[in-house]
C-alpha cells in the first residue's frame, strides 16, 4: 500500500480539526471567540472544513471593546452572514454603562483589560462550558505556556502551574460545576504558518493587513492609527505613512508598521524576516514583562 505524507501545513490543519471535533464531542455548549483578525479567521475556516457538509455547531463570540476599526467589524459581519453562523457580539460599552468596570483615563488609556469582565460574565450569560481561542505559542511566552484545552476555575481564571498532561493525543475535558475550558487549536502554528494556509486557501483578509496609506502618530516605538479614541500630548501629531498591522484589536493599542507588503506573498517574505514578534506593536502588552500573563490568570484569552 502506497503511503502519503502530508505537508506541514496539512498536518497542523489536521491536527486543528482534530481538536475541535473532540471539543464538539466532549462539551455540551463551546463557542468560538472571534475578534476579525487572521487567526480567529483561520479557525473559521478549519471550523467550517471540520463539519462539512454540515454547519459549524456552534456560534462565535466577539468581545468589542467599542474601539475597533470600522473595516474590522464590517469583515466579521460579512464573514457571518457567509458561514451563515450565529454571533454573540458582548460589549464593553455596556459593563462601563451599568458601572461594572471604570474607564481608564489619560494618553494611554486603554480598554483592552476591560475585555476580560465582558468576556467571563458572556460566557456566564450562555453557559458555555468551553470557549475556542486562536493564540499561538510563537506569539507571546504566557500564550506559550498554555496547553489546547486549557482549565479554567469557577472565576474563569487560569493557573498555568497545575495545568493538565496531554498525552497520545488524549485530552482531559472534565471539570466542576460553574468551571470551562479554553480550547486553542493554533496552539502549534506559528505565524508563518498561517499566512501560508490563509495563501494555500485564498482566504479572505481585513485590508489592514495590507499594506495601505494612513495617519498614524508614534508612540512606544510603534504607529497608533488617528481615531477619535487616542488622545495626542502636546509633543505628538499625526501623518501620513504606508503602514500595515500585523495583529488587529483596540485602537488605542493595536501599532502598526511601516511596509510596503501589499499582498499575502509579500506578507510570508516579510515575515521570514522580522525580527520582532507580531505583538511587539501591541503597547498594552509593553506595561510590564508579565503583562500578558497577568491577564490571562484574570481570564483574557
Amino acid at each position: 500500500m502506497r503511503k502519503y505524507k502530508l505537508s506541514h501545513i496539512r498536518q497542523l490543519e489536521a491536527e486543528s480539526i482534530h481538536i475541535m471535533r473532540e471539543v464538539a464531542a466532549q462539551f455540551e455548549n463551546p463557542v468560538l471567540m472571534f475578534s476579525g483578525g487572521k487567526d480567529s479567521i483561520t479557525m473559521a475556516k478549519l471550523a467550517q472544513k471540520a463539519f462539512w457538509p454540515g454547519k459549524i455547531p456552534f456560534p462565535f463570540l466577539h468581545v468589542d471593546t467599542g474601539h475597533n476599526f470600522d473595516e474590522t467589524l464590517e469583515f466579521r459581519d460579512n464573514l457571518m452572514d457567509e458561514l451563515g453562523v450565529e454571533l454573540i457580539v458582548a460589549k464593553v460599552q455596556d459593563l462601563i454603562d451599568s458601572g461594572e468596570v471604570r474607564e481608564e483615563n489619560g494618553p494611554n488609556a486603554s480598554r483592552n483589560k476591560l475585555q476580560i469582565p465582558a468576556l467571563l460574565k458572556a460566557l456566564e450569560e450562555h453557559e458555555f462550558d468551553a470557549a475556542f481561542g486562536g493564540a499561538r505559542r510563537d506569539e507571546e511566552k504566557a500564550r506559550a505556556k498554555e496547553r489546547f484545552f486549557s482549565h479554567r476555575d469557577e472565576f474563569g481564571q487560569w493557573d498555568p502551574k497545575n495545568q493538565r498532561p496531554e498525552l497520545w493525543n488524549l485530552y482531559n475535558g472534565k471539570k466542576g460545576h460553574g468551571e470551562h475550558f479554553r480550547v486553542f487549536p493554533l496552539s502549534n502554528w506559528t505565524e508563518m504558518d498561517v499566512w501560508q494556509y490563509i495563501a494555500a486557501e485564498d482566504i479572505d483578509i481585513p485590508d489592514l493587513y495590507l499594506a495601505h496609506e494612513r495617519e498614524v502618530v508614534e508612540r512606544a516605538d510603534t504607529f497608533l492609527a488617528k481615531s477619535e479614541f487616542i488622545t495626542l500630548t502636546d509633543e505628538e501629531e499625526y501623518e501620513t505613512r504606508t503602514v500595515r498591522f500585523r495583529t488587529i484589536g483596540d485602537m488605542t493599542c493595536t501599532g502598526a508598521f511601516q511596509s510596503d507588503a501589499a499582498t499575502v506573498p509579500q506578507i510570508i517574505e516579510e515575515v521570514a524576516s522580522a525580527r520582532i514578534t507580531e505583538r511587539g506593536n501591541r503597547t498594552d502588552d509593553k506595561r510590564a514583562e508579565a503583562a500578558m500573563e497577568e491577564r490571562k490568570k484574570q481570564g483574557y484569552f
